[in-house]
């Protein structure tokens, strides 16, 4: 997984991350990030400095609250994401083809889990 998604300049934390944020469809708080990535806030604070620095997301601000910042996914940031589900989509199949028909939707339900 970390050489299909290093392959388009991506952390599987970062997939991870702008995966959740475009998913959301909406602007998230850092808070509810976190919640849903189910790490600690201070993690996001780092990952979203650094998915920022790369020009994948950006901070805006909460309309109903001037104290807090949200995170939104950039147009680069959903273009990453798209070849990031493209190259884990690759190596799902490859890893497939290794496994026997019978048990492919074992691995199926397994990978889908993982996600």
């Amino acid at each position: 997984l970390v050489g299909a998604l290093s392959e388009v300049g991506l952390t599987a934390a970062k997939f991870q991350a702008i995966d959740a944020l475009a998913q959301a469809g909406e602007p998230l708080t850092l808070s509810e990030l976190a919640g849903q990535l189910k790490c600690v806030r201070s993690n996001i604070t780092q990952l979203v400095d650094r998915l920022e620095a790369d020009g994948l997301v950006k901070r805006v601000d909460d309309p109903a609250d001037r104290r807090a910042v949200r995170a939104v996914v950039t147009p680069l940031g959903m273009e990453r994401r798209a070849a990031g589900a493209e190259a884990v989509g690759r190596l799902q199949d490859d890893v497939a083809a290794h496994v026997a028909p019978a048990e492919r939707a074992v691995l199926k339900r397994v990978l889908a889990a993982l996600k």
